[in-house]
């Protein structure tokens, strides 16, 4: 089957590219792992229209059915390899090859998770025991006791952010030591940001609120957050020779085109904000803009 678009992810961004290219009138099929964060969201209220909240799953059934409702095709697989070829690009997953004119990665990022049992993890993110996105969800835990897992930059920084809902701040290190200078940690103390040096040795869960085990003792707060960094899915694109930055994001135009022709990536796989609005409008500017290019090569009519 050769299709105008592969679509490789399927969270907010290549289902947004999805509803855009069908709507286009053009074949496209999502290749989906299931390893996407949207997923995992017990609920988002910042979304725009949904005002009690929904959670990212419900969000990301709705955004499938309406992409298949206009002929989107889906497919549960892992995609392996990327090759170019004389008219397009071969997308190979663990069971079968297809052939696509243009390919959109919309693959995101994994978070680094603080070292817990698996189902501890997830009952802790259900709960809301954990977070991950402070700007997403950080009015939910407005004036309440905030422990951020994590030191250097991004420590230091998701500190202050947090700051700014709560005055119960800690930074606990992961290791036994923390990677602060000491401009940032005056500032963390000036800012009654509690600094607590791990190594952090055990998590306990309760009702509501979850225990960090440290040298110091038994920690408890309403949530914590891991500022533990992630991994950048962008192995396929760079398998293309594609830019990508230091940090391992795909480098795009103001139209989500990569250095590699017909390859396009939107969403957290690509430098910006790490927002479900944020994919979803790098996604329509990409499927729009995969739409004016093929219709460059090979104008589109109805008849």
């Amino acid at each position: 089957m050769f299709y105008d678009c592969a679509v490789i992810g399927g969270g907010p961004a290549g289902l947004t590219a999805a509803i855009y290219l069908a709507r286009f009138h053009l074949k496209v099929i999502v290749l989906d792992d299931w390893r996407g964060r949207a997923v995992t969201i017990p609920m988002t209220r910042n979304h725009a229209g949904y005002p009690d909240g929904i959670s990212g799953y419900e969000l990301v059934e709705r955004m499938r059915s309406q992409a298949t409702r206009y002929g989107a095709e889906f497919r549960s697989a892992e995609v392996v390899a990327l090759e170019k070829s004389t008219d397009g690009f071969v997308v190979a997953s663990k069971s079968q090859a297809i052939r696509a004119k243009t390919v959109l990665l919309a693959t995101g990022v994994v978070n680094h998770r603080p070292p817990m049992p698996v189902h501890m993890h997830d009952e802790a993110l259900a709960k809301g025991l954990i977070r991950y996105c402070p700007v997403c969800d950080g009015f939910e835990v407005t004036d309440q006791a905030i422990g951020i897992i994590g030191t250097g930059e991004h420590g230091f920084r998701e500190a202050l952010f947090l700051r700014s809902y709560t005055a119960d701040v800690s930074l606990i290190s992961l290791d036994d030591h923390h990677n602060l200078s000491e401009d940032q940690t005056e500032v963390l103390k000036r800012h009654g940001i509690e600094i607590v040096t791990g190594p952090v040795t055990g998590f306990a869960l309760h009702a509501d609120t979850i225990t960090v085990e440290v040298p110091a003792g038994a920690l408890s707060y309403s949530t914590i957050y891991p500022a533990l960094g992630t991994e950048v899915r962008s192995g396929l694109a760079g398998s293309l020779g594609a830019d990508c930055t230091e940090e391992g994001c795909v480098e795009v135009d103001r139209h989500q085109r990569t250095t590699v022709s017909g390859l396009y990536a939107a969403g957290d796989v690509v430098p910006g904000l790490d927002q479900i609005s944020h994919a979803m409008g790098q996604a329509s500017v990409a499927a729009t803009a995969i739409r004016n290019d093929l219709s460059a090569q090979n104008p589109m009519m109805r008849f």
